[in-house]
């Protein structure tokens, strides 16, 4: 990265005596800004402390200097440097005067947006979020400027504060080619971006500090008339736009919506819920976290959706080390048992299982990005199951000496079934490699796993079990996703949200090509239209054999799925939660 700060010419507008300490300072190039208030002592501030740079307080007559050497105050009680991106901002008393100065320093920073380069490539509307300071402005300044030169698209810079291009008639070149439109005074903000679009035809509009309703507002309609917007807003987060009224357009504003009952049924929801409603105004969102680490939504609608839901987004996060090299992460809801710790996963995968039949015939057009990155190979269900009971996948459960799990419970759990195929459960044991071994005598069990229709019809095992203070935990059927739940709550794990490579194979046991193929086709279909697009998608006819396959495997997403047709026509249709 190339810094140009003009650091010099801020120094310049202080008193002598601060002048001569800051330019000595070891600390100076990584100065953040320098505050002044009457009476108290002169603060020099830097990225992770602050310093007093003199005993002595500070007196109006050193503020009116200051004042002297800047440019005029504007509307919003900032001022700059000409030919310089460093800003000053005053503080008044209730008379107008001017009573403190807060002396920011502006610095570009040419190569920052290396992080994201590929995002701003794409044409797509961009919406920087992060707290003062945390290089926002800096980030856009370069945007604009490699947009323009690089790019060579027409960008216009709407300039509320001349902090994007810098104080004074003639535009920083740290911009490079890119245009700045002043804005007289901060209220007309909204019109000048307004007016930019109809006079100059450009094809990127830069804005900072979307802060007001008009001016989100003006931002939907530039949006709508096809040009590329890349702004920042107050906020650190996505949540915070979404609960803040003046700015929740720039996500698609938020609205209630009364379903009707089958609706609410269907979505296990109640009847009142909130939706998007609109499209996002920004395509893009990129939250800075910190200088170097920044996480990107790269839809704004998949994650609005998913946060009205209830669901845990998975964005992007992007780190840079000194040497610049690119760090690119996702986080997946993959939860233990202690809570919902969120697990971070390289975001390198293997590209998924080839396969023949309906696939390769066209018959469906599989969509270009998942909802959710799978893990391949060894899950992170494996390795956190690992850290929770710390046993070795070696170890043979049976022979192994009983360890305690992570809520007390001896382990390998004993489990007693009663009216559960004992085929699919030790498949499931073994297929997950769970800490669990069937027992048939139940005075050594540590808990029942029984059907729910054989334990209401059966009072003597719910005796001899009060009696032995065994629990009973019941299923409602003998399937494999409704046995996977069982055995995750005998062993307090939380269903992960997303099926893992390893609970699919649980499907594809021992399967034939054909079952094999409808299974994918399901796994596709769910994966890739159902949750993301939020859309019913009816599969291909099957044998009720196989169906009853694929309804198993829909019901693992905790998704409904019927039957319709004649056979042997007869077919899935797979709805949305």
């Amino acid at each position: 990265m190339t810094i140009t700060d003009d650091l010099q010419k801020l120094l310049d507008i202080l008193p002598q005596d601060l002048q001569q300490v800051l330019e000595n300072h070891p600390k100076r190039d990584s100065l953040v800004e320098v505050v002044l208030d009457l009476g108290r002592r002169p603060e020099a501030r830097f990225p992770n402390q602050a310093e007093y740079l003199s005993e002595v307080p500070v007196t109006q007559e050193q503020i009116d200097d200051c004042i002297q050497r800047v440019g005029i105050f504007g509307g919003d009680n900032r001022a700059g440097i000409e030919q310089t991106l460093h800003r000053i901002s005053a503080i008044r008393n209730r008379t107008g005067k001017i009573i403190g100065l807060t002396c920011r320093v502006g610095r570009a920073v040419f190569g920052t947006i290396g992080m994201i380069r590929d995002l701003v490539e794409t044409g797509k509307s961009i919406l920087m979020l992060g707290r003062p300071g945390v290089g926002k402005t800096t980030a856009l300044r370069e945007i604009a400027r490699v947009l323009a030169d690089d790019l060579h698209k027409r960008v216009v810079i709407i300039d509320t504060s001349n902090e994007i291009a810098g104080d004074g008639d003639v535009a920083h070149p740290a911009i490079g080619r890119a245009r700045r439109m002043q804005v007289a005074h901060p209220d007309q903000q909204h019109q000048v971006m307004i007016e930019a679009v109809e006079n100059h035809m450009p094809e990127v509009i830069v804005i900072d500090e979307i802060g007001t309703e008009l001016e989100a507002l003006a931002a939907r309609t530039i949006a709508e008339r096809g040009v590329q917007l890349v702004g920042t807003a107050h906020g650190n987060q996505i949540e915070n736009l979404i609960k803040n009224p003046t700015l929740a357009d720039l996500v698609g504003g938020i609205q209630a919506v009364t379903l009707g009952d089958d609706e609410a049924r269907r979505r296990g929801s109640q009847k009142t819920v909130l939706e998007r409603k609109a499209p996002p105004t920004f395509e893009i969102a990129v939250e800075m976290l910190e200088r170097q680490r920044w996480t990107v939504h790269e839809s704004v609608a998949d994650t609005v959706d998913n946060l009205l839901r209830g669901r845990q987004p998975t964005p992007q996060t992007r780190t840079v080390d000194d040497q610049g090299k690119i760090a690119v992460t996702r986080q997946l809801a993959v939860v233990n048992g202690r809570g919902g710790q969120l697990a971070t996963v390289e975001e390198s995968f293997p590209p998924a299982r080839q396969a023949n039949g309906w696939r390769s015939s066209g018959q469906m057009v599989a969509l270009p990005q998942l909802p959710v990155e799978r893990v391949t190979g060894r899950s992170e269900f494996d390795r956190l199951l690992d850290e929770s009971f710390n046993y070795s996948e070696s170890i043979d459960l049976d022979a192994a000496t009983r360890q305690p799990g992570p809520n007390g419970e001896d382990l390998p759990l004993h489990v007693y079934p009663y009216g559960v195929s004992r085929h699919q459960l030790e498949q499931v044991i073994s297929v997950l490699t769970l800490p669990v071994v069937l027992t048939k005598d139940i005075d050594t069990a540590d808990a029942i796993l029984a059907l729910r229709s054989h334990v209401k019809n059966h009072a003597k095992l719910r005796q001899m079990a009060k009696a032995r203070h065994v629990p009973i935990h019941v299923i409602k059927s003998s399937t494999i996703p409704q046995i996977t739940r069982g055995l995750r709550r005998l062993l307090n794990i939380d269903d992960p949200e997303m099926a893992d490579d390893l609970e699919l194979q649980l499907f594809l046991h021992n399967g034939s090509d054909d079952e094999m193929d409808a299974l994918e086709e399901a796994r596709l279909a769910v994966e890739q239209i159902v949750i993301p697009k939020g859309q019913p998608v009816e599969l291909l006819p099957r044998s009720p054999q196989v169906r009853k396959m694929q309804h198993e495997l829909v019901e693992h997403y905790r998704l409904k799925s019927h039957s319709f047709g004649e056979e042997p026509n007869r077919r899935l249709r797979i709805y949305p939660a």
